[in-house]
């Protein structure tokens, strides 16, 4: 799942005539980016919820054939929040079964990581003796974040400890941590994952190659500068 439903306040103006997702760095979209990622790594289902200006982004994506994937929209009416947008998705998320985890990226990131590296820690929480309810990949504070979210010992993600890290917007996560979740109602991601970390339910890893969050103009323009920089 791509989360593409945000407003992108902090990108306006630029995003006052245009979803946060399609902004351009470089030659694509930033969601395009997510996209091809996924597709490279054998991600070809792939559900995008939207709200604001969403039909822009189905419009321009249309049914992911150009990318390789096939993509189910799934709108929102008012925007529900992280946490009530994939549990608003579970339909097309979960398989048949109704059980299988699922893979939830940002579309407002940029970021070079090879998703099928995380194929392991799918089939792990697919794995009937695993009680884990998510799989985080965090990565190293960003300036604008200096203070970190949560901390990594061992794969084990942890609410308080040294060395806190960033939460990256990927990961992985059983259907059942949504299920107390009323449809269509607004929930946040974070206290349920805080809420799953102290009973010991969420496990991570590091993740050090480029991240970027391009939550300002000034922060894209720098992506679009480099990744313009290395096509030349």
């Amino acid at each position: 799942m791509i989360l593409a439903a945000g407003r992108g306040e902090r990108m306006r103006p630029l995003t006052d005539s245009l979803p946060k997702p399609l902004l351009k760095a470089g030659e694509h979209a930033l969601i395009e980016y997510q996209l091809k990622n996924l597709a490279r790594a054998g991600f070809v289902d792939i559900v995008i919820n939207h709200a604001y200006l969403g039909e822009m982004i189905e419009n321009a994506l249309g049914n992911g054939e150009r990318y390789g994937v096939n993509i189910q929209y799934s709108p929102e009416k008012v925007v529900l929040e992280t946490a009530g947008g994939i549990a608003n998705a579970l339909p097309f998320l979960t398989g048949q079964s109704g059980n299988l985890p699922f893979l939830v990226v940002n579309a407002d990131i940029y970021c070079d990581m090879d998703y099928a590296s995380l194929l392991p820690a799918m089939r792990a929480l697919q794995s009937n003796s695993n009680p884990r309810l998510g799989h985080l990949v965090l990565i190293d504070n960003p300036p604008h974040h200096a203070e970190g979210d949560f901390a990594l010992q061992g794969d084990q993600v942890m609410l308080t400890g040294d060395n806190k890290l960033t939460f990256s917007g990927i990961g992985i996560y059983q259907p059942q941590f949504f299920n107390e979740i009323k449809p269509s109602l607004p929930v946040k991601l974070a206290p349920l994952l805080r809420q799953a970390m102290q009973a010991g339910r969420v496990s991570g890893e590091y993740f050090s190659g480029q991240w970027v969050d391009v939550g300002t103009p000034e922060r894209l323009e720098l992506l679009d500068k480099q990744l313009k920089s290395q096509l030349e």
